[in-house]
């Protein structure tokens, strides 16, 4: 395969897929890049987008990429009047889906080196990563960038195979029945590993024998077959002409022994071909040690010399598969994303980059690139294209390749330096004001030095909300709803303690239709932030009328006193129409308009043109707990009543909205034209109905500040209360109640995580530390410690709600976000 062989004609590619017709404007098109979402839509002159079919249809978004400039389309039949686009090129398939498959496969066809495929419930892009470190010697290395191994990530990790690799690594990623085949159409390995079974995607197979079978159709025509025998049950494997298994006690490569060293060390024993082996890594968790063994078996199985697996496997390096985002110094944001360095996570990286909306100004430190030794000039070329298409406007380029390749990029305001140290010497000369600063360093760079000097200081507390899984669990709530039902999410109390701007910009990403605040000070910085969506405020105040009208935000109006300030205040200014959402009270008796008001209120708003109702809705008092559902059906029926009437008078359409987290999953019935969506969005509060397979989305962690050791009789904290019955060793971690750590944690109630151990608190909560139990644990100061994950399980210790603990974590507490 040629360096080039990514430019297809678009006769070319209407050759290599099924179509049902073609209508071509330009002949003369050439594809190189595959587009599937009009949100991340990149060399535009060279893209094909698919119009890919899900909740969203796909082919709503050609007017989005039409108007971006592409112009080259797969289309289903029937979806799209090609006729409104004169000079786009459409191929016409029955399946976009198949199709972008179907043009993966035939470009894998033209790759002639080999491939190595990698599925199995965990470890999955661990073992991907570890090869590229351990092989990378020999080869030139095409990966699946992060974890992209879904029926659309597996196609887009094959389209960048190119020749400038000599050696693919797939990853195979399957959740149901009936997906690995199209899977294995497509990466068709010369090499198929397995790294075990676990629970993990359970829900979606009727037996674990079931997944068994789906995940081993990966193997069919496979040359050589890497796994592990004791997680396929019995389940044949598909015939291989090699086959190298590993395990514990079983296998060609069967674990014998394993010993922990200093140093987070460990030695691995084996015995091979009648032969003892060793090799040591610089892990020593269970999950490293299988994921070890698993590569170990792999260059076996490839024809490595033990002496030479050996000398590599020691020098493994951690794979730090998040992307973070933190506050940086001089009210910028910091994209750290700098564990590897290559094209595909380059576009990736820059992806996730043009998604954040609150700086005009975006920056990218970017080191030279490992895998360009050959092809330099081809491949900085590449990321000159890159580049011109991802709205960065200041490059700041560290290496030597990179300082070589400069001109490349005269079209960006470029500082280059030699090396990482050279930059971190004229640091201080440099300006870093308000802008976006994605670093993407290879390892060797030690980016992790530049991170520390641009991250806004901070205590060592911090609260990790994962951006995957509060996107996951959005998508978990979208599958219940039909296409016709909008979705407002609640992002007020700073996102239940997670952050509105970051949270609020990933809603506006995946197009939720509203967002609501609490007060208007909190929309006004969302607006500030680059938030465009339509936003609900719920409590409105008369003295924050002129901000609310000044960022174009939509008041909740729950009586008469609130409505006649509001309109007095729109007819002072000749204001009519102004969007408002009229909130009823069908039994929550909190705030709203009662049954007994609503004639009034029709004669009221038909006398006025100031504002023109949005919606209605109410509130669910009891939507999650089975016991009420009587009176929830009884709040339903008082509320359709209510909007009838008020919509039928209207004379306009009115989105109606009752269900809020519990509502959506228990009460399809109520979803109405709209549904409010809270704290599940965190992953919490699955309340029955329809399960939904949530994930948690955030973690708070601190870190031990000191150790001591502490004789029975002594005592630990204010008051004397945490009196110890044995000599005890005491650690101290800092996070207090100024941090949001509830004082009913305190004297052995709360319970935190170090390492796998889960240690008690001593004594009372301080303001801004906490003692905790160590006794028999190496813990030692600077270890990281887990406060929650399960916050809902934390909450019932001490007799509350999450929503109270996710609340009431302090402003003060860092947040970093990640996608991983």
């Amino acid at each position: 395969m040629d360096i080039d062989e990514r430019l297809y004609t678009i006769r070319q590619i209407s050759a290599l897929i099924p179509t049902v017709r073609i209508s071509i404007a330009d002949d003369t098109a050439t594809v190189a890049t595959l587009l599937f979402d009009s949100r991340k839509l990149s060399d535009t002159v060279h893209g094909l987008f698919f119009a890919l079919e899900g909740r969203r249809d796909g082919h709503v978004y050609i007017s989005d990429a039409y108007a971006q400039g592409v112009r080259n389309f797969v289309v289903a039949e029937s979806k799209v009047d090609v006729s409104a686009f004169p000079d786009a090129n459409f191929l016409v398939v029955q399946d976009t889906l198949e199709a972008l498959q179907t043009l993966a496969a035939r470009h894998r066809d033209r790759f002639m080196h080999p491939v190595i495929g990698i599925t199995g419930s965990n470890g999955k892009t661990v073992v991907k990563e570890w090869l590229v470190q351990l092989l990378s010697p020999e080869y030139h290395i095409a990966r699946s960038p992060k974890s992209y191994n879904s029926q659309i990530g597996v196609a887009l990790s094959l389209w960048q195979l190119d020749g400038t690799s000599d050696l693919a690594i797939i990853e195979a990623g399957i959740s149901r029945p009936n997906e690995m085949g199209a899977l294995q159409r497509m990466i068709r390995p010369d090499i198929a590993v397995l790294t075990n079974i676990g629970s993990a995607h359970d829900e979606g197979f009727s037996s674990i024998d079931e997944k068994i079978t789906e995940k081993l159709k990966l193997f069919e025509g496979a040359k050589i077959a890497v796994f592990p025998p004791v997680h396929l049950r019995g389940i044949p494997m598909p015939t291989a002409k090699q086959q190298l298994t590993w395990g514990v006690d079983e296998g060609k490569l069967r674990v014998t022994a394993h010993q922990l060293l200093d140093g987070n060390r460990c030695r691995i024993h084996a015995r091979y071909q009648n032969e003892e082996l060793t090799v040591i890594i610089p892990f020593t968790d269970a999950a490293a040690r299988e994921n070890a063994v698993c590569c170990w078996a792999v260059m076996l199985a490839m024809g490595y010399e033990q002496k030479v697996i050996s000398e590599r496997m020691v020098l493994l390096q951690p794979v730090e598969m998040r992307l973070e985002m933190k506050k940086g110094i001089n009210q910028c944001t910091v994209i750290d994303d700098s564990y590897s360095n290559d094209l595909s996570s380059l576009a990736i990286a820059l992806d996730f980059l043009q998604q954040q909306q609150q700086h005009t100004k975006l920056t990218l430190v970017l080191s030279d690139i490992p895998s360009a030794t050959f092809y330099e000039d081809n491949i900085y070329e590449k990321v000159s294209t890159l580049l011109k298409n991802s709205g960065i406007s200041r490059l700041i380029t560290i290496g030597p390749t990179l300082l070589k390749h400069a001109s490349k990029f005269a079209f960006l305001t470029h500082e280059a330096f030699l090396d990482t140290q050279s930059f971190l010497s004229e640091f201080p000369s440099l300006t870093f004001q308000d802008e976006a600063i994605l670093l993407k360093g290879a390892r060797k760079y030690a980016f992790e030095r530049i991170s520390r000097l641009l991250t806004a200081k901070s205590h060592d507390t911090v609260l990790e909300i994962n951006l995957n899984a509060v996107e996951h669990n959005l998508n978990q709530y979208k599958s219940l709803l039909s296409p016709s039902v909008k979705l407002m999410v609640m992002v007020k109390a700073f996102s239940y303690g997670s952050g509105s701007f970051e949270v609020a910009n990933l809603l506006q990403f995946n197009k939720v239709d509203y967002l609501a605040v609490a007060y208007v000070d909190e929309g006004v910085e969302l607006r500030k932030a680059g938030i465009q969506l339509p936003i609900m405020v719920m409590s409105p105040r008369p003295t924050s009328f002129d901000a609310l009208l000044a960022h174009r935000l939509e008041p909740e109006i729950y009586s008469f006193a609130i409505l006649t300030d509001f309109v007095g205040v729109l007819i002072e200014r000749g204001l009519s129409d102004y969007p408002i959402h009229l909130k009823l009270d069908t039994g929550m008796h909190r705030l709203g308009f009662s049954i007994q008001d609503i004639d009034l209120l029709i004669n009221y708003l038909k006398d006025t043109s100031a504002v023109k109702v949005q919606s209605i809705f109410s509130h669910l008092a009891a939507a999650g707990t089975p016991v009420h559902d009587s009176f929830t059906e009884t709040q339903l029926a008082s509320f359709g009543e209510f909007a009838e009437r008020l919509s039928t008078t209207l004379g306009y359409p009115v989105i109606r909205h009752i269900a809020n987290t519990a509502g959506i999953q228990r009460w399809p019935q109520a979803h109405l034209d709209m549904v409010r969506l809270g704290i599940g969005l965190y992953g919490i509060g699955n309340e029955g109905g329809q399960m939904l397979f949530l994930q948690p989305a955030s973690s708070l962690k601190t870190t031990v500040i000191q150790t001591r050791k502490v004789a029975a009789g002594e005592s630990v904290g204010y008051g004397r209360r945490g009196l110890l019955s044995r000599d005890s060793v005491i650690a101290t971690v800092s996070i207090g109640y100024a941090d949001g750590y509830d004082r009913r944690f305190g004297n052995g109630v709360g319970q935190m995580t170090i390492g796998n151990a889960t240690v008690r608190t001593v004594g009372d909560i301080c303001m801004d530390m906490t003692m905790l139990d160590v006794s028999g644990l190496d813990v030692k100061e600077g270890d990281e410690v887990t406060v929650f994950g399960n916050v809902e399980k934390l909450a019932k210790t001490i007799g509350t709600i999450p929503y109270e603990l996710l609340t009431g974590i302090s402003q003060r507490v860092k947040r970093v976000y990640y996608y991983g």
